[in-house]
């Protein structure tokens, strides 16, 4: 019975010491799997998400191509221009253009201050001019005003060189904006 005495010690202190290191492994074994769970949760919702966002793709493309054609729209009533002042003196040659096609001579034109907007820039000149009668006044005001791209009259003084004989020459001082993208 001596020699059995040790053994009966030991085999329930080993079977102690078995079922402790086994809640301690299986407990690891399973936090692991609870994370692995949880990584893989959550890689599905990505992928779910990402399906999904696939799946809008089309109509997104739609929008983007709808956004494209306003944006385009937009674009043909601005004054076209690297820099303002590149747009303005493309203003400034329309007035000119349009002004000379009517009859009218110009004696000064001057480039206005830029005035800044959110992403667009108003630009301005001032243009001086002599034209020959008041007819070449209005022909030229009504190409201003349906000109594309979009040109606005600001200020407009007119001066007639004979007050008794109002059919003669008309001395204009012509005031106008446009606008342009804010580069």
């Amino acid at each position: 019975m001596k020699r059995n005495k040790p053994l009966t010690i030991a085999i329930p202190i080993l079977v102690i010491l078995f079922l402790i290191a086994a809640h301690y492994g299986y407990s690891k074994i399973q936090s692991k799997m609870a994370s692995i769970k949880e990584r893989q949760a959550v890689k599905t919702q990505l992928v779910e998400k990402y399906i999904s966002l696939i799946s809008e793709r089309p109509a997104l493309a739609k929008r983007f191509a709808s956004l494209k054609e306003d944006r385009s729209a937009l674009n043909a009533k601005l004054i076209e221009g690297s820099t303002p002042s590149i747009a303005a003196a493309a203003l400034q040659e329309k007035i000119k253009g349009i002004v000379t096609e009517k009859g009218g001579t110009i004696s000064s034109e001057r480039i206005e201050k830029t005035e800044e907007l959110d992403s667009f820039s108003i630009i301005g000149i001032s243009i001086n001019a002599v034209l020959p009668d008041a007819g070449a006044l209005n022909n030229i005001l009504y190409d201003i005003e349906t000109h594309i791209p979009r040109l606005v009259v600001k200020e407009l003084d007119v001066t007639v060189k004979n007050p008794r004989k109002p059919t003669g020459a008309v001395t204009i001082n012509l005031a106008v904006s446009a606008m342009t993208n804010k580069k």
